[in-house]
């Protein structure tokens, strides 16, 4: 195997609009697989990486919500074979460190991508976005970060498990461990959101209350299962929370925003005993300050959700699985497609609040 030439999005410097770009793919080497990617979805992620938000080791290939087909693989790769119909992840756990000796991979400390380089033609490497790099006809991972699912799922709804939904699905289902007949309440109904409310709808709560000021947003949480919706422009949420909960507040409140400000709504709008779930990703600048005795008094739980606190190997099979039976409605996060050299558009429509997704097709 030789390595290869092909077309992907690359940031250069911060805040610079994006560029396609010929870049080199190696060949896979041990513990690596190259993929042909068929569709990668637009997440915010990506937009961070573009404006210097999450370091600064530019040039980036952007891209890493993602399905694509096993092109080859690298030695001691027995799990995967050319042809294989995968999912990306950017959580290849270990399988050795504390949290995975201790039976929780989804806390893995080790996680692993490629150990070699994806470059731009001029041999200048590239750092791939979460350590994939999905924006380009074909990227080179970690064998563990890609899973292998059903064929027959559209790899335009499939590669959204890599990210954004299966966070918002695992931050009710798993952090939040939403039971039957919970209360939940969402706050935030962009893409992350709305999975967390379909995930609330798939594990059975009610109600399920949708909390943002885009009235856009709030009738899409109504489609993923929403029973109840508040502008908070318009509405206290937390009253109008605790008055849909007997006056009592949601037994799970989900925070999908990443601001202080609404994570302290969640706070006070949530039981006394109940739980508050962070999957919103905040700017590193920013602080949440609460009354101690609050805190205190209210017993329950505050939880950060890392991508859903989810295993790939166990979730992504099991969640097409659903989709294919018709009782998780994946299709419906995917708001247009489109072309590689379309993702700087896309970032503006995303920032517009216009999109849930909009997913390239290569």
């Amino acid at each position: 195997m030789a390595a290869v030439t092909v077309k992907g999005v690359v940031a250069l410097a911060p805040g610079a609009p994006v560029e396609v770009r010929d870049i080199v793919v190696p060949a896979p080497g041990p513990g690596e697989v190259r993929v042909t990617v068929q569709a990668c979805g637009v997440c915010h992620t990506d937009l961070h990486y573009r404006e210097g938000a999450i370091n600064d080791e530019f040039p980036f290939l952007l891209g890493h919500e993602a399905a694509g087909i096993i092109e080859s693989v690298g030695p001691d790769v027995t799990d995967l074979a050319p042809g294989d119909f995968v999912v990306l992840n950017w959580r290849a756990v270990c399988g050795t460190c504390r949290a995975c000796k201790r039976g929780r991979p989804w806390y893995c400390f080790a996680t692993f991508n490629a150990s070699q380089k994806m470059t731009l033609a001029d041999g200048t490497p590239l750092s791939p976005a979460l350590g994939i790099g999905a924006f380009a006809e074909q990227t080179l991972v970690a064998a563990g970060q890609a899973t292998k699912v059903d064929p027959r799922a559209r790899p335009e709804t499939a590669g959204l498990l890599g990210c954004g939904v299966m966070a918002g699905l695992g931050a009710a289902m798993y952090t939040g461990e939403v039971g039957r007949g919970d209360s939940v309440a969402v706050f935030g109904c962009g893409g992350v959101g709305n999975a967390a409310i379909a995930g609330a709808r798939l594990a059975g709560a009610s109600p399920i209350i949708a909390v943002d000021i885009d009235p856009r947003k709030l009738a899409w949480a109504e489609e993923f299962g929403a029973t109840h919706t508040v502008n908070s422009r318009d509405t206290d949420a937390v009253e109008a929370i605790r008055a849909l909960t007997d006056g009592n507040g949601a037994d799970v409140c989900i925070e999908a925003v990443g601001r202080p400000e609404v994570l302290e709504q969640a706070f006070y709008a949530r039981d006394l005993a109940g739980t508050v779930v962070q999957v919103g990703v905040p700017d590193p600048s920013m602080t949440i300050e609460l009354p101690m005795i609050e805190f205190f008094g209210r017993g329950g739980a505050l939880k950060p959700s890392w991508y859903g606190d989810c295993l790939p190997s166990r979730d992504f099979p099991m969640l097409i699985d659903l989709y294919l039976e018709g009782r998780l409605d994946l299709d419906r996060f995917v708001s247009e497609t489109i072309s590689l050299d379309a993702v700087e558009d896309a970032f503006h429509k995303m920032e517009r609040g216009e999109v849930l997704r909009s997913v390239v097709l290569i």
